[in-house]
């Protein structure tokens, strides 16, 4: 086998290595240990995990965009209140996208379902939004707890003081070690050496261990009944125990992250995107997070751009270096001029300021196509068809101005004349937006489904960007454009077709088989927007991808009123809040059946309400999904051909 090396693994000795461990080179010539981890540990080193995180450069950009800003800010971050309402405002609306370890769709919903007032709240729900408190459903225990839904029990007095903050669940490892020592009297070192049992699982040791909890419980006037209670919940957390200290100090950051979303958004929006300015997907959701906290994104600009992304008058303006085949070099060469010069006028003028070997036709190209020389005189096509000529012009006053003008005359020079732009009309808008998205990646100045926004937010299950964190085989109802289509011959000789369809969250590939290709292939043609049902596959390793069932032009749905809306009661939901959904439709009563939507032995059941029936109002929509998550309500044709109940 290959040696493999630890990502953050730093190994500390009080002298030389070399005294306690063999070492060796890897591949890129850092020093390594032979020794794997657990041997590190073993012979007495300390083993210490430096984590690096891209967030902590987010934060760094955003205190620097602020200082420059607003001159009399004064941020601390590292000392904050720890008690602004403001901050667990954001987290108990679920508006954390792009807060730190808090911007998943799934820990957004219990965000809301809990209803975060306070840190501790917060370091709580990083411990237990993971796997293990997943499945075993302390994280619902620990939000029905809060909310007074469920009662508290401590099986022993002692425990209230133990996990009282944590309304009765134990979610800490230091909590572990704390009920061993005041209950049963180990020692801190003896209860971490339980809590490392209960990591390893071995059978014989927690049996050894359970004997002498029980032991040391009676000791300290403990019954027997209830020490075993205590050590058999002890042991259910051992399957997804989390240390504090890592939960706090995380905990932490994401608050310093939601606090300078809340009070310094459009820095705090501008920085991430910066940090994630090669990742198309990210920066969708960027995107789409702005526009729905009201801060406008604008499209590159010479005269006005950084190399990164920058606040402009209250609007984040995309930095130059995000435009394709434009380089950091070119991109500081336009920013210096700008600020040694003063403002390009034209083209020419652009091109003439600018050293020659950092511009060439691709790049300007670019340049013009997304946006970034709209300040500059003429239309985008005027300037488009115009970029060789400019790029002449600029490469002769280049000349000129290195060497000996053989043309001059009397010791004059020659004055160059800045050639015109051709005389054409400006692109049409479909046609300004995919140029846009070519130089890009992404629309900028409006996007084609702009048009259909409130048909997307009503009629979609799910937004694309979120499918990756769904469950594996369910049906969902996802809108956009389709960008692409591949066809193929299956094994029965029959056409099947791959399309790519794109939201504002992002873009996802769908498996059309043959017979809903026959049925539907008269409407897939490239660049129309469309509304897709089908399963979702979401296969370990794999990007998500749908299962075709159906699929209706966006621009048929005026019949959206011959639908039912589907408020689905997921075992995530609680009853008050199923209730509160519920009670909301009293004022839109109508003619539109309501549907409850339930997943059961790995399908989706529906139930029509008896009681409750709707008008069909945006606003209604809106509503609920702030209630119930993103997923949590939509419109569905009737004509679905699924059972209902």
């Amino acid at each position: 086998r290959h040696c493999s090396t630890h990502a953050a693994g730093v190994v500390i000795a009080p002298s030389a290595l070399t005294d306690y461990v063999p070492l060796f080179k890897g591949s890129h010539d850092e020093v390594t240990t032979q020794f794997d981890m657990n041997m590190v540990e073993e012979v007495g080193l300390l083993k210490m995990d430096f984590l690096g995180l891209r967030t902590l450069t987010v934060i760094d950009d955003a205190l620097r965009m602020i200082s420059e800003n607003y001159p009399d800010a004064k941020v601390d971050i590292d000392n904050l209140a720890l008690d602004d309402p403001e901050v667990f405002k954001l987290f108990a609306k679920g508006n954390t996208v792009g807060v730190f370890q808090f911007e998943s769709s799934g820990m957004r919903d219990y965000l809301r379902r809990l209803g975060t007032e306070n840190f501790t709240d917060i370091t709580a729900m990083n411990a237990l939004y993971r796997p293990g408190p997943l499945d075993s459903g302390m994280i619902d225990t620990y939000i029905e707890c809060k909310r007074g839904a469920k009662n508290i029990k401590y099986l022993h007095p002692k425990l209230e003081k133990i996990v009282g903050d944590t309304y009765g669940v134990i979610v800490f490892q230091e909590q572990v070690l704390k009920i061993a020592n005041e209950l049963a009297g180990y020692t801190m070192g003896n209860a971490d050496l339980l809590r490392k049992a209960m990591g390893k699982k071995d059978a014989a040791l927690m049996a050894e261990q359970k004997q002498q909890f029980i032991a040391g419980c009676e000791k300290h006037h403990v019954d027997k009944k209830s020490a075993e209670l205590i050590f058999e919940q002890i042991e259910t957390f051992a399957r997804y125990g989390f240390n504090k200290a890592h939960s706090t100090c995380y905990a932490l950051i994401a608050y310093q992250t939601a606090w300078l979303k809340s009070y310094y958004p459009q820095e705090f929006m501008a920085a991430l995107m910066t940090s994630e300015i090669s990742n198309t997907d990210r920066i969708y959701v960027l995107i789409e997070e702005c526009r729905r906290m009201g801060i406008k994104i604008l499209p590159p600009c010479v005269n006005e751009s950084g190399i990164d992304f920058k606040v402009v008058d209250g609007n984040i303006r995309f930095g130059l270096l995000a435009v394709k085949n434009v380089g950091e070099g070119t991109c500081a060469a336009i920013v210096e001029e700008r600020e040694k010069g003063g403002r390009f006028e034209t083209l020419a003028g652009l091109v003439s300021r600018i050293p020659s070997r950092s511009l060439n036709s691709r790049t300007l190209e670019s340049l013009v196509a997304s946006g970034a020389c709209d300040s500059l005189t003429g239309s985008r096509a005027q300037k488009f068809e115009g970029v060789e000529a400019a790029l002449d012009f600029g490469s002769k006053v280049s000349a000129k101005s290195t060497s000996h003008d053989l043309f001059a005359t009397d010791g004059k020079e020659v004055q160059r004349v800045a050639p015109s732009l051709p005389e054409i009309g400006e692109w049409a808008a479909t046609q300004k937006l995919a140029e846009e998205k070519k130089a890009l990646g992404f629309y900028i100045s409006g996007h084609p489904l702009d048009q259909f926004r409130d048909e997307l937010n009503s009629f979609t299950s799910s937004t694309i960007g979120i499918l990756g964190e769904l469950t594996d085989g369910r049906e969902v109802t996802i809108g956009g454009i389709l960008t692409k289509l591949n066809t193929k011959m299956d094994k029965k000789n029959n056409m099947m077709a791959f399309a790519t369809i794109e939201d504002y969250t992002g873009q996802l590939e769908t498996i059309i088989f043959s017979d809903s290709f026959e049925k539907f292939r008269e409407i897939l043609t490239v660049d129309r927007m469309l509304l897709v049902t089908g399963r979702l596959s979401t296969r370990e390793g794999e990007a998500a991808k749908v299962i075709v069932n159906e699929i209706v032009p966006l621009d048929k749905l005026g019949e959206r009123f011959n639908c039912q809306l589907v408020i689905k009661v997921d075992k995530d939901c609680s009853d008050k809040t199923i209730e509160t959904a519920l009670t909301s439709l009293e004022k839109y009563s109508g003619p539109v059946p309501v549907i409850l939507a339930a997943r059961e032995n790995g399908s989706e059941v529906y139930i029509k309400s008896r009681k409750y029936s709707v008008n069909i109002d945006f606003k209604l929509l809106h509503n609920l999904k702030e209630l119930l998550g993103d997923t949590g309500a939509y419109l569905r044709p009737l004509g679905k051909k699924d059972a209902i109940l």
